[in-house]
């Protein structure tokens, strides 16, 4: 009786990896960041962290208790949103608004819209735009301190016509937010997860190429100025751990690379001519709400053709 054919919808083939196991890749691969950032900037990015990955559990337990609904929080989603999210912390935040992040990117983002997998758009990167429509003076991307010097960003120094260092942008010796500065810590994390195969290329490389594009045509037709552009800000980031985000991005491969053309016209648009240096978030997340267009526009053609009407 165990050898008959069990007769179920589709998908038929299955794989063995679980949410859980691409989550904590996500979480390992966001590791070297971590650590160069809390290096960077000391105990308070440490801490700052700590409260966003608590405030994301915490909230994701909290709802789901009161809720009745299945707890959730072992399958590392609220871990990831809460690295995420940290990550996207200026280093001298109060340690209350981070907290209060991850609770609006859980509840108001995750949850009430079905949990995991239900989302609209990145629950992390929707907390952190709440925090900058909210406490714009406290997330204020153009200038944080270092070594105890309020010193303006490389992309702020560059908005106002100066030059920067981009040499010290790859290494991460510049000031910004915990897990943006330092671009060899990210690369590191995305070739993780380009090896363990939980990422594709195609939306990255779309992204990076297409943004690149942008800045030389429409900003300067210097390759170190188009570089700098690439090494500063959370564009590394955005490109490898929160634009190939599974629920909030085209699952057809066509629709991926649209998807990242998009996000890198999106953010040429906000960095060259918006009033503030950076805009990668604001760009994913209205690509975000685009996917569905998206993936209609580029689902593939069904195997054969109708026939002719007579």
């Amino acid at each position: 009786m165990n050898k008959l054919l069990n007769v179920s919808s589709s998908p038929h083939a299955r794989s063995n990896v679980l949410t859980q196991n691409i989550m904590f890749d996500v979480a390992i691969a966001m590791i070297p960041a971590s650590v160069y950032g809390v290096y960077q900037f000391g105990l308070k990015a440490l801490c700052i962290l700590l409260v966003t990955v608590i405030g994301c559990v915490l909230s994701e337990y909290v709802y789901e208790s009161l809720m009745g609904k299945p707890i959730t929080v072992m399958d590392g989603s609220a871990l990831v949103t809460g690295m995420i999210l940290g990550l996207n912390m200026p280093p001298e935040i109060p340690l209350w608004i981070p907290f209060l992040g991850g609770i609006f990117a859980i509840i108001v983002v995750k949850q009430l819209y079905g949990g995991l997998g239900q989302n609209f758009m990145n629950p992390a990167l929707a907390g952190r735009c709440f925090l900058l429509i909210s406490f714009a003076g406290h997330m204020s991307g153009s200038a944080f301190k270092l070594d105890g010097v309020s010193t303006a960003t490389p992309l702020a120094v560059m908005k106002n016509g100066g030059t920067v260092d981009v040499a010290a942008m790859f290494v991460g010796k510049i000031p910004g937010t915990i897990g943006e500065v330092s671009v060899i810590a990210l690369l590191i994390g995305a070739a993780y997860l380009l090896y363990k195969k939980v990422i594709s290329i195609r939306i990255p490389a779309a992204y990076l190429i297409s943004f690149a594009v942008f800045v030389f045509l429409f900003g300067q037709q210097d390759p170190a100025y188009v570089l700098a552009h690439l090494c500063g800000g959370g564009l590394i980031f955005g490109a490898f751990f929160m634009a190939t985000d599974y629920v909030t991005s085209p699952i057809t491969p066509i629709g991926q690379i649209v998807f990242g053309i998009l996000l890198g016209v999106l953010t040429g648009l906000f960095r060259l001519f918006g009033g503030a240096p950076e805009g990668v978030s604001y760009a994913i997340i209205i690509s975000n709400l685009l996917v569905p267009l998206i993936e209609k526009a580029t689902l593939p053609v069904a195997f054969g053709k109708e026939g002719k009407k007579a």
